[in-house]
């Protein structure tokens, strides 16, 4: 089964969940647009591999999630828009599902708890007991845990897709990221990101800081 092909399928398993049953339209095309929007040009990190990478994520924490299958539909929403020279991409991303979704048989309120998923990425900081926001924060932030190899290819992707910004402001304006998510009480929400991501993650943090104040 090809990537494309596996993530149909799950796109196709997490709608139909969704309709609870309901008739609606055939869920593919709806996949096929969205997987053409993750294979823009201008993403290096934000691609179909890390819509799967979130997506397996999302079910590693899924017990923890309210409802795990709108947590997956808000993965594959929450960078569907997604420019870099731009600040309205996750509003976009959202207004695109709040769209999508009724018209693929999703029941108001389920969609709108999509979109409120979407927006919160902005923020990545759900309310204590939000645990479907909880789920897909720690799901989407879990690459700063990766193995340092990895961890080094998500920053230089990062970079990549930021080109258009002269080192001195990347620099300076990734350093501010980084410093700021490294004063957070906590990065991970859930009790399985708390164990096993949030201190590889703070190395992580604290090496690329260190390597850009060089």
């Amino acid at each position: 089964m090809t990537d494309a092909t596996a993530l149909r399928v799950r796109w196709q398993d997490a709608l139909v969940a969704a309709r609870g049953g309901a008739p609606g339209p055939d869920p593919l095309p709806y996949a096929d647009h969205l997987l053409d929007r993750w294979a823009e040009p201008q993403r290096r990190y934000h691609t179909t591999g890390h819509l799967a990478q979130v997506l397996d994520r999302v079910d590693i924490l899924a017990g923890h999630a309210a409802d795990p299958d709108l947590v997956r539909l808000a993965v594959w929403f929450h960078d569907a828009v997604y420019r870099p020279d731009r600040t309205e991409n996750e509003e976009r991303s959202a207004a695109l599902a709040e769209r999508a979704l009724p018209e693929a048989g999703v029941s108001d309120a389920a969609t709108a708890e999509v979109a409120r998923l979407v927006r919160l990425t902005v923020t990545h900081d759900p309310a204590e007991g939000d645990t479907n926001g909880e789920v897909l924060c720690d799901a989407d932030l879990a690459i700063l845990a990766a193995a340092p190899k990895e961890y080094a290819a998500y920053a230089a992707q990062v970079r990549e897709e930021y080109g258009f910004v002269p080192d001195d402001t990347f620099r300076e304006g990734r350093s501010a990221v980084l410093r700021q998510l490294l004063e957070l009480p906590r990065l991970f929400r859930t009790p399985h990101g708390r164990a096993e991501w949030e201190p590889r993650a703070r190395q992580n943090l604290t090496t690329e800081l260190d390597l850009l104040s060089h």
